[in-house]
Order: C-alpha cells, then sequence, then structure tokens
C-alpha cells in the first residue's frame, strides 16, 4: 500500500513537472511571437531576419519641419507631427551601399531620419506609407515616425532591408 502510494505520488510529480515544463515552453513562445514596440536595430551587412522588423506607434505633436531642421529633403517633403525623441535609434555597424527603411501602416504615416551626413524625410513612399532608399554610412540614425494629422497616433512597422 505504502509503495503504491509512493509510485503515485512519482507519477503525480512527473505529470506535474511535464505540464509546467510544456506551458513554460508555451509561454516563452507566446513572448518571442510578441512583438516589442519603440525598439532599436545594431545592423551590419547581410543581417537577418530581412527584412528587419521595428515596431511603433506613429504621431505626436511636433512638426516634421521642426525635427528635421528643413521643409524638404532630397527624398522628400519633411510633412507629419512627430514626438519630440526619435522612435527608434539604428546603429548602422558597416556601410551599405543600398538600404531600404519602409513603413507600413494602415493610415498616412511620414518618417524624418537624422544620422551621419544630414536629415531626410518622406512622405508617400508607396501609397500613403513613407520609405528611404539609398547609400547609408555606418553611424548612429535616429529614426522618427510621424503621422499625417497631428496628434493622430497609428501602429506601424518599419521595414529595414537590403533587398532591391
Amino acid at each position: 500500500m505504502l509503495n503504491n502510494l509512493l509510485n503515485q505520488k512519482v507519477k503525480l510529480s512527473l505529470v506535474l513537472a511535464s505540464v509546467l515544463a510544456t506551458s513554460t515552453i508555451s509561454t516563452t513562445v507566446q513572448a518571442q511571437e510578441v512583438p516589442t514596440i519603440f525598439g532599436d536595430a545594431k545592423i551590419g551587412s547581410k543581417f537577418a531576419p530581412d527584412p528587419y522588423p521595428l515596431r511603433g506607434m506613429s504621431g505626436g505633436s511636433i512638426s516634421g519641419r521642426q525635427i528635421a531642421g528643413r521643409t524638404e529633403t532630397p527624398t522628400g517633403p519633411c510633412t507629419g507631427f512627430f514626438d519630440e525623441k526619435p522612435d527608434h535609434t539604428i546603429e548602422l555597424k558597416t556601410r551599405f551601399e543600398y538600404l531600404k527603411l519602409q513603413v507600413q501602416s494602415p493610415a498616412d504615416t511620414t518618417i524624418v531620419i537624422s544620422g551621419p551626413g544630414g536629415s531626410w524625410c518622406n512622405d508617400d513612399f508607396t501609397g500613403k506609407n513613407p520609405g528611404i532608399i539609398g547609400e547609408w554610412l555606418p553611424g548612429t540614425y535616429n529614426v522618427w515616425i510621424g503621422s499625417y494629422e497631428k496628434n493622430k497616433y497609428l501602429p506601424y512597422t518599419l521595414q529595414i532591408t537590403e533587398s532591391k
């Protein structure tokens, strides 16, 4: 009888340990699938995953002209409204002959990037979503994602890719 009771306790402990291990693994997988918003990136050439996603909420009350220090750049107009602080910092460890940053959002968004060599803006690169492509120097870039309308906040994904 005592032997049988001990056997049942051991079996129950093993089942409980198995359930806990399974739920821990499941929680870990779910945590990895939940996107981190307002994250930063450090990338070099041939980075993975490509495209590299950064997520956040666009918008604010400060004009793109104030953020960029001008109304127009070679990549587009400095329109829209932003938060004071950048949404992301991207550190490029190497020079990129081609790199594209493109925003995907359900409504009209804009972008301002400040880094080595100056600042760049864009609005409506693809539809109502902004993007900037070109050659990029190594260094740290501050990235603001804005909304076309003042104080309108929208979810977005910023895709960074080496693919043309």
